[in-house]
């Protein structure tokens, strides 16, 4: 192959890109990540640690109480964004179905000191997300009562739980973990995954707007087509990341081994990359290609979030430095099975230039 070649392919690639809606809409997706971070953060969190989203909430919520009287209602009194008000089980709940009350407490008439269990019923909006701030608040208050009732009942008591006492964060390790544990494995690896799915497109744009033999008609030879659109690809990969990486730090965001990352996302999208230039020679069509690439793609990740140090976990690792020295053993194996997949593109690629009409 013609280095020479290969360049003056992956600088015509590089020339085109404004065209081309993949690598348009991707850059634009990565913005909209990047923009609507902390938008993201909260519905994210909200999934793994529902309690995360109590602190965005500053709005006075009205609760409906019936039944008993109990020291529940002195639990309720010492929040003041919780209103309480006393009236009937079902004039309760058909205030919560208008929505004038945001959850309904239904307290039974069992003694503190009882034998059996005092079972506290709540009502709430069946998929609402105001009913998730509500839950994660009324849990608080439950959970004041439930040491009220522990009290009541602590001759009962055989064994005590050990007390655990854990600093105050402040909210602060939210924001931590979906920085460091989605954000930036997001960024970092993303551009590897838009510029696969790019391949796709300039590999198999050649067949369906028939210019396969205009190219072919040059000095430049099949195989040398393939890398200089391949190269072009892999370019963009370390320059969209660094670029994210540089406007994390802009904004107050240490990352630690920023080359490293950047290391890895361009192995790793190479591989990505090669993978996807394999389906696009062998489908030659742009829908049918996607798709099976996409298909493969879920695959090969399923396949890699197996095992303890994959992609995820080890920008993760890397971003907080505490991946130690193993990441250049992982590196070294996944360019191991970068350089054979390449060879297996180049033969693949060898083997269609001979058999097209153009590449006669």
């Amino acid at each position: 192959m013609n280095a020479r070649h290969i360049g003056l392919i992956a600088k015509k690639e590089l020339r085109g890109l404004s065209s081309e809606k993949t690598i348009v809409f991707a850059v634009l997706l990565q913005v909209f990540i990047a923009m609507f971070s902390s938008f993201l953060m909260v519905g994210l969190t909200a999934m793994y640690d529902p309690e995360a989203i109590e602190g965005y909430s500053t709005v006075t919520y009205g609760v409906g109480y019936a039944g008993a009287d109990s020291a529940l209602i002195d639990e309720f009194a010492k929040r003041d964004d919780l209103v309480l008000h006393r009236m009937d089980l079902g004039q309760a709940l058909a205030a919560l179905r208008e929505r004038e009350v945001a959850a309904v407490v239904y307290v039974p008439d069992t003694p503190p000191d009882a034998e059996g269990p005092v079972t506290v019923t709540l009502y709430l909006i069946q998929n609402d997300l105001q009913s998730s701030v509500i839950n994660v608040k009324i849990k608080e208050v439950l959970q004041g009562y439930e040491r009220e009732l522990r009290e009541v009942r602590a001759d009962r008591m055989t064994s005590f739980p050990i007390g655990l006492n854990f600093p105050e964060s402040g909210g602060a390790e939210n924001f931590f973990e979906f920085v460091y544990g989605l954000l930036i494995p997001l960024l970092a690896l993303l551009p590897a995954v838009i510029s696969a799915a790019l391949i796709i497109d300039l590999i198999t744009e050649e067949y369906q707007r028939q210019t396969l033999e205009a190219l072919m008609s040059t000095p430049v030879t099949f195989v040398e087509m393939v890398w200089g659109k391949i190269a072009a690809c892999v370019v963009l990969v370390p320059v969209q990341a660094a670029l994210w990486l540089l406007l994390l730090g802009a904004n107050g965001i240490a990352v630690g081994n920023a080359a490293a990352i950047l290391l890895h996302a361009s192995v790793g999208g190479l591989f990505l990359i090669l993978l996807a230039a394999l389906v696009a020679l062998y489908y030659r069509e742009r829908t049918s290609a996607q798709f099976i690439f996409s298909t493969v793609l879920v695959v090969v990740f399923l396949f890699v979030m197996a095992v303890p140090y994959n992609p995820l976990n080890l920008m993760v690792r890397l971003a907080v430095d505490t991946v130690g020295p193993v990441h250049w053993l992982i590196l070294a194996l996944v360019a191991g099975a970068t350089a054979l997949l390449g060879w297996t593109v180049t033969t693949y690629a060898r083997r269609v230039g001979e058999a097209t009409p153009a590449a006669r």
